[in-house]
């Protein structure tokens, strides 16, 4: 890892691109960003710069994302009997 400006570095690597225009993203890199084949992704450019970013489905952030709250399993049932309630 290096620092640039006002970024660290952690890899750097060179890649091709393919036929209609297809980023190769060489597999140490795809590894290291958690990328699956299949999986979507954000391409930005930001200062004249690209940027990849993996696109998270819910699962994924449910499992690994950032807690904003949280609720007890007791909280879960209570809410859970009133929902079934208005339901009956």
């Amino acid at each position: 890892m290096f620092f640039v400006g006002c970024m660290y570095v952690v890899m750097v690597m060179e890649s091709g691109v393919g036929k209609k225009r297809v980023v190769i993203i060489p597999k140490p890199l795809a590894e290291f960003l958690g990328l699956r084949e299949g999986q979507k992704i954000r391409i930005m450019v930001i200062d004249n710069k690209t940027v990849i970013k993996p696109v998270r489905d819910t699962v994924w952030l449910a499992l690994h994302g950032k807690k904003i709250g949280t609720i007890s399993p007791e909280e879960v049932e209570e809410e859970s009997m009133r929902e079934q309630e208005k339901l009956s």
